[in-house]
């Protein structure tokens, strides 16, 4: 049957994944650093999919297709909600708010009126990027170009005081928590790293056995990245202390 469905551009897609989290029936995901439409059958043709899209990659077409098959997506989601995947969590990903301003990539320029090596905590933000959320970082924001990386888990920066001055000067910092978005980051981080010429990765991540998620995935990305890149992992502990570097 001749119908209405999405279309991905692959030269326009960078791979931001905005997409992905504003199609509710699962249709995409990001294949080798782009997004690709898995399955006809799952694309309903409604195009929820395309005010996310920052390139103007996605349209709508009509052509052949099978049609919409809502049956196998309810069994779709109903499987990845339930399966876990290689490192314990669900595959599935909540949907993304959207429209969110919050998301588009961007460069902070910092004039630091203290020096890195200070022995007093920074007053100041050592935030470069926007925006620092692993799920919300576009696969080839300009940052990440020759950048040293800081992959923190969301704690640390409550439970160590010094993370800016300490962790985040001259770093690029990508933020999650495994266990409460419930994805493994392995495949966004993988796509980063082979798209972009990363110098560092520095792994920050609290004592908690959770918190070895982000480790475990940045550690898949690393080896699954073909590149040699230096990386540590240092650990903090529940009432602030560096335990491990």
């Amino acid at each position: 049957m001749k119908r209405k469905i999405v279309t991905i551009a692959p030269d326009l897609c960078n791979g931001c994944g905005l997409c992905i989290g504003a199609c509710h029936e699962g249709a995409l995901k990001l294949v080798d650093g782009k997004a690709k439409l898995i399955s006809d059958s799952y694309c309903d043709g409604l195009g929820t999919c395309l005010p996310e899209c920052p390139t103007g990659a996605i349209k709508i077409i009509e052509r052949e297709a099978p049609p919409f098959d809502e049956a196998a997506v309810a069994a779709k989601q109903s499987t990845e909600k339930h399966a876990p995947n290689k490192g314990g969590v669900p595959v599935s990903q909540p949907p993304l708010a959207c429209g969110c301003p919050g998301k588009m990539a961007k460069t902070i320029a910092r004039h630091l009126a203290t020096a890195p090596d200070a022995a007093d905590p920074v007053s100041e933000s050592r935030l470069v990027n926007w925006p620092v959320q692993i799920k919300l970082v576009p696969i080839t924001a300009p940052y990440l170009q020759n950048a040293a990386l800081l992959i923190a888990a969301d704690c640390t920066a409550f439970a160590y005081p010094d993370i800016h001055r300490r962790f985040m000067t001259n770093k690029v910092t990508l933020i999650g928590c495994p266990k409460l978005d419930g994805v493994n980051y392995a495949e966004k981080l993988t796509a980063i790293l082979q798209a972009n010429d990363i110098r560092s990765v520095t792994m920050l991540r609290m004592e908690v056995p959770c918190c070895a998620g982000i480790v475990n995935a940045t550690k898949q990305a690393l080896l699954a990245s073909g590149k040699m890149i230096p990386w540590h992992v240092v650990t903090i502990s529940t009432d602030g202390a560096i335990m491990d570097e």
